[in-house]
């Protein structure tokens, strides 16, 4: 066996010495051979595909405890698990660009000459469904606020209902649109306590939480989990969440179609949401509010039965958004969905003078 000495195998695979004495202590890249009297690390020649694998998936980004996992996996698995990490490194990121689009637009924006006063006028309703005994669900909508939060495990009905709130001190803020998605944020840091303190440290206890914060003239969204929130505007209705399941990260790596994960084992997995394990990060969003807008929040019990097109209908031919929210239940429920059903529908209108 061809064995080369640190300096040589750091040239050959462009990881510094530092970096392999690093890979070594973690037992990522062992040595083939160390001397006993020196200490010296000699490599094998074997061992350098290894290494530039090791070397490669650093220079992407990905965290030590993921680079070991890939190098352990053949090369096909191992590809499968490169290409699911690079789609959440890409989901992240497009977060993150809205978020600087929203900066700068926020900060070059010539001062709006509408003065056009807005308020919300709004409906929520938690229905327990057809099938499970109890409602682990928790709507809300105010002058300020909608959320919707939908709670899992065995105490989920205090998970959901302790996230929301955790969000209600909101109602009496009077955020800018420039501070509102620090204050939300902050927040979500409190609606992760509260669910924690419930959970007791499970991960087994948890919520979805989506939320609406109205500032007068744009609406923040706070969104982790499954539950959704879509906007109708014009006619045509835009879902401005992203699911964070199991499903709609393998259709987001072209493993799954849309209508292919509607019957997959795994669609109501979660890959994120508040519970008794570590914090996930929400994510976080502005929009601008016209009049005319009507917003939809709702759990799943909803937007996993009825189609987006029928959603589309009910919610276009419903005058008021009381009539939208029993409209939209009764749906789900007489097409029989197995879940909680819940609604918040607010439509943004000009406040009466």
């Amino acid at each position: 066996m061809e064995l080369l000495t640190i300096g040589a195998f750091s040239k050959a695979c462009r990881l510094s010495p530092k970096a392999l004495r690093l890979y070594d202590e973690l037992e990522l890249l062992r040595p083939a051979r160390v001397d006993p009297d020196t200490g010296y690390r000699y490599y094998a020649v074997e061992q350098l595909e290894r290494a530039r694998l090791v070397a490669w998936l650093r220079r992407l980004g990905m965290p030590l405890a993921s680079i070991r996992q890939v190098c352990a996996l053949p090369p096909a698995a191992a590809a499968r698990e490169i290409r699911a990490y690079w789609a959440r490194v890409e989901r992240e990121t497009a977060v993150r660009r809205d978020l600087a689009g929203f900066l700068v637009d926020h900060l070059t924006a010539e001062p709006r000459k509408d003065t056009t006063m807005l308020e919300l006028r709004y409906c929520a309703h938690s229905d327990t469904g057809r099938v499970r005994p109890a409602n682990q669900d928790t709507a809300y909508a105010g002058t300020r606020l909608l959320a919707v939060a939908d709670g899992f495990g065995p105490a989920g009905a205090p998970a959901s209902s302790a996230a929301v709130e955790a969000l209600k001190f909101l109602e009496s803020e009077e955020p800018s649109a420039g501070s509102v998605l620090n204050l939300l944020e902050e927040a979500v840091r409190g609606a992760t306590e509260a669910v924690r303190d419930v959970a007791g440290g499970s991960d087994t206890v948890g919520t979805t939480l989506t939320a609406l914060l109205w500032t007068g003239s744009r609406l923040a969204l706070v969104h982790i989990g499954d539950s959704r929130a879509y906007l109708l505007r014009d006619g045509g209705l835009f879902r401005i969440t992203h699911d964070h399941t199991v499903v709609q990260s393998m259709i987001d790596e072209g493993r799954l179609t849309a209508e292919e994960a509607t019957a997959h084992p795994q669609h109501a997995m979660l890959l994120k949401a508040l519970s008794g394990d570590t914090p996930a990060v929400p994510d976080l969003k502005l929009h601008d509010a016209l009049p005319g807008d009507r917003y939809l929040l709702c759990s799943d019990g909803l937007s996993g039965v009825v189609p987006d097109a029928r959603i589309t209908q009910l919610l276009s031919t419903a005058p008021a958004p009381d009539t939208a929210v029993r409209t939209l239940i009764t749906e789900a429920n007489a097409v029989g969905s197995p879940d909680n059903v819940s609604c918040v529908v607010a439509d943004v209108v000009e406040a009466a003078a």
